[in-house]
């Protein structure tokens, strides 16, 4: 009786975060400007409505008394230990608190877009400041054993400790200067695509062609645009995949297309049966964004793929035609510098990221005030890379995570790198798979990981449904052979 009491606990809870996620989508994408006011009241007041149901009373005893007794199944089992640990954490954050801080980040979003399009990080300023506060104060209740950043990574990747982060940083960091000055030259003379226009129409519909040849079903979802590309749920059978678009190269758009079909392949793979319970969800944040990685990378900037969808962009795209194929799988591997996070290559991605984790770190332990963003952020940038980023909206403004308190987040994109390398040399381990893929036929490789990633949903934790793929824990290995061979 208390497991169908949790069930039915769960679905109104779905129905509050997937409305919340309708609102949050319609905000990114078609909301008028005006309209943020109450859009922050209605998404704080769906929030909140949904912290005091999973910490209500009703939810404690039915958990309780579920765990008094011996779990039927054991899909049971895990969802009994997730709504744990998420009850443990939410009871220790006051309503007044949720309902405070959404509305804040919804505020911040707003301008943080506004700031961003006027490179201006001060009007965006007070807005992180409020936000900062409230991430110190969030990880304080929650508790940690190492540092408040910690409780915050913990809510995108459970577990994970700082010491842990920085180890894998620190086997990185080397090892990706090296091969970023074994490409110095071809950095000072990088490639180019043929001038010409790209329209957005026809990247538009090139996009969609190849995230259905994937497998995403558009019976299911859609692409929009945005400023910030991202992939959302907001129901079983309704995955939202955005992206932005750029008329003087298509790769931008396409690769930010592959990547969250990425993510919305993964969504669309979860166990429906189980939509509402946490079993159903996403392992973690580590393990989604090696799924966007996989296809992002492995697949769609592999000479395999190009060998099919080159002929075919050439139709899209006329100015293509001067370009020889070995010329374009040049282009798109080539090293090549840039400020942006999104649009930088393989090799320096995850400097980026070290970057936003250094700062965030910082900010959390009261070394640098939210004032100082700007300077730190350029002095680190500057130590990475050599030369200063030419303003705010290239630098520090140009991520949207801080805006909706992600302080956090970050990591766990490199986790991302550092698993899709290991589960795609998993997969290539099997000669059907291989041969299909060297054919560009993807239909065994998504077979692959519907079955080792999708379908167990949350049952595993990150480390152990990784080793139970591959048969190794997560590590660097793979990742960094990856990157030497197609770079060095």
């Amino acid at each position: 009786m208390s497991l169908i009491q949790l069930n039915t606990i769960c679905e109104e809870l779905r129905l509050l975060s997937s409305t919340a996620s309708v609102l949050n989508w319609d905000q990114e994408t078609y909301m008028p400007q005006d309209a943020v006011q109450y859009r922050a009241k209605q998404i704080s007041y769906l929030k909140t409505k949904a912290h005091e149901l999973k910490t209500s009373p009703e939810f404690q005893q039915a958990l309780e008394a579920a765990e008094d007794a011996p779990a039927p199944t054991p899909h049971d089992a895990a969802n009994l230990r997730d709504w744990r640990t998420q009850f443990d954490r939410n009871t220790k954050l006051p309503t007044s608190f949720v309902e405070e801080f959404s509305q804040t980040t919804t505020l911040a979003n707003s301008a943080w877009g506004q700031a961003k399009d006027n490179s201006d990080f001060s009007t965006f300023e007070p807005h992180l400041a409020k936000i900062v506060d409230f991430t110190k104060q969030k990880a304080d209740l929650f508790g940690y054993q190492n540092e408040p950043y910690e409780a915050l990574m913990n809510l995108y990747e459970d577990g994970l400790t700082v010491q842990e982060v920085e180890g894998l940083f620190t086997q990185l960091h080397p090892e990706l200067i090296k091969l970023q000055e074994a490409t110095k030259e071809r950095r000072l003379n990088p490639l180019t695509l043929p001038p010409g226009s790209f329209p957005q129409e026809q990247q538009a519909c090139f996009n969609q062609q190849v995230a259905a040849s994937l497998g995403f079903d558009f019976n299911k979802g859609r692409i929009d645009t945005t400023s910030h590309p991202f992939c959302t749920t907001l129901g079983p059978e309704d995955v939202r995949l955005t992206t932005r678009y750029d008329e003087n190269d298509f790769t931008s758009s396409l690769f930010g297309v592959m990547h969250e079909t990425g993510h919305g392949l993964y969504e669309q793979g979860l166990p429906s049966q189980y939509h509402h319970l946490p079993v159903g969800d996403a392992v973690s944040l580590g393990i989604h964004e090696s799924q966007s990685l996989f296809w992002e990378t492995h697949v769609g900037r592999s000479e395999a793929f190009w060998q099919k969808w080159f002929p075919v962009a050439v139709e899209h795209f006329p100015a293509l035609s001067t370009m020889e194929l070995d010329q374009f799988i040049q282009y798109i591997h080539r090293p090549h510098f840039t400020p942006i996070r999104v649009d930088s290559d393989e090799v320096s991605y995850d400097l980026h990221i070290i970057l936003r984790f250094r700062i965030e770190r910082m900010l959390l332990n009261g070394e640098i005030t939210t004032k100082q963003v700007p300077e730190t952020w350029n002095d680190l940038f500057h130590e990475s890379f050599g030369v200063y980023p030419e303003n705010d909206a290239k630098g520090c403004l140009q991520d949207i995570h801080w805006s909706f308190g992600g302080l956090g987040y970050f990591p766990t994109y490199t986790l991302g790198n550092i698993i899709s390398a290991q589960l795609f040399n998993t997969a290539m381990e099997d000669q059907s798979i291989a041969s299909a893929f060297a054919t560009a036929d993807f239909s065994p490789t998504l077979d692959w990981l519907r079955s080792q990633i999708h379908t167990p949903g949350r049952l595993l934790t990150s480390n152990d449904l990784v080793k139970q793929a591959t048969g190794a824990p997560i590590n660097t290995d793979s990742y960094l052979a990856h990157l030497t061979k197609r770079y060095a």
